[in-house]
């Protein structure tokens, strides 16, 4: 179960305890919790992305030129 807050998660846990049901409550890491927020399609795009700059693998935008123009940069860089 997920509780969305302090009450919700307070009535559970009275609840399991008057059932004599044990009840644990488990830490989610920072990146279970990124996924909780945005998604897992979201958090992996992310990642593919963070590992891509790390390796280099990025193409660069210069304003001073036009969208074709850029274009035409990074065909001719392939």
């Amino acid at each position: 179960m997920h509780p969305a807050n302090k009450e919700q998660l307070a009535a559970l846990k009275a609840i399991a305890k008057a059932l004599k049901i044990p009840f644990e409550k488990k830490e989610l890491s920072e990146r279970e919790k990124t996924i909780a927020l945005y998604g897992i399609e979201m958090v992996s795009a992310i990642e593919r992305a963070e590992k891509n700059i790390s390796e280099g693998k990025v193409k660069t935008f210069d304003s001073s030129k036009s969208l074709e123009e850029n274009l035409e940069l990074w065909e001719n860089t392939k």
